[in-house]
C-alpha cells in the first residue's frame, strides 16, 4: 500500500509542480511537456503495480500451483506405471510357479496311475497264474480220480468177463493180483497214449 500513498502524494504534488513550471509559448512545432510525461509515467507505474498485485502475481501463483500439480501427476503416473509393471512381473512369476506346480502334480498323478496300472496288471497276472495252477491241479486230481474209477470199473469188468469165460467167479487173491498187474501195464502204456491224444 506504500505505492498507493506514494501515488497520492505524487498527485497532490503535481499541481504545485505545474504551477512552478514557467509558461511556454505555443509554437507550431512539437513540444515536450515534462509534467505530463511524469504524470503518464506515474499512471503507468501505478497501473502496473495494481496489475501486478491483482493479476500477474495470482496468475503466477496459479501457474506455479498448476505446474506442481502436473509434475505431481507425472510422478504419480510414473509410480503407477512402475507398480503396474511390478504387478505384471509378480503375476507372471505366480503364473509360472502355478504352471510348474501343476506340471509336477500332473507328473506325480501320471506316475501314480502308471504304478497303479502296473500293480493291477501284476495282481491280475498273479491271479490268473494262481487260477491256472489251481485249474491244472484240479484237472490233474479229477483225471487221477476218473482214472482210478475207470481202473476199478475195468478191474470189475475184467473179473466179471474172466469169470464168464471160466464159468465161475474169480475171487481169489491171485486172480485179483493178475488183474491189477494187467491194469498197471495198461496204465503205463496209457499216459503215452494220452500224450498222443
Amino acid at each position: 500500500m506504500d505505492i498507493l500513498a506514494f501515488a497520492q502524494g505524487l498527485t497532490e504534488a503535481l499541481p504545485t509542480l505545474a504551477a512552478q513550471t514557467p509558461e511556454v509559448e505555443e509554437t507550431g512545432g512539437l513540444t515536450v511537456n515534462l509534467f505530463w510525461i511524469l504524470v503518464a509515467a506515474a499512471n503507468f507505474a501505478v497501473f502496473f503495480m495494481i496489475a501486478w498485485k491483482v493479476v500477474i502475481e495470482p496468475l503466477g501463483e496459479r501457474l506455479q500451483a498448476r505446474r506442481e500439480r502436473i509434475e505431481q501427476g507425472l510422478k504419480d503416473a510414473d509410480a503407477a506405471r512402475r507398480d503396474r509393471e511390478s504387478a505384471a512381473e509378480q503375476r507372471q512369476a505366480v503364473l509360472n510357479e502355478a504352471r510348474r506346480e501343476a506340471g509336477e502334480i500332473i507328473q506325480r498323478a501320471q506316475k501314480a496311475a502308471d504304478e497303479t496300472r502296473e500293480k493291477g496288471v501284476a495282481d491280475t497276472q498273479a491271479d490268473i497264474d494262481r487260477m491256472r495252477e489251481r485249474a491244472v491241479a484240479d484237472i490233474d486230481t479229477e483225471r487221477k480220480r476218473a482214472l482210478a474209477d475207470v481202473r476199478g470199473q475195468v478191474a470189475e469188468l475184467a473179473l466179471a468177463a474172466a469169470g464168464a469165460v471160466v464159468g465161475e467167479t474169480m475171487s481169489t487173491e491171485r486172480e485179483k493180483r493178475l488183474v491189477d498187474e494187467f491194469l498197471a501195464q495198461v496204465s503205463v502204456a496209457s499216459p503215452a497214449g494220452d500224450e498222443r491224444n
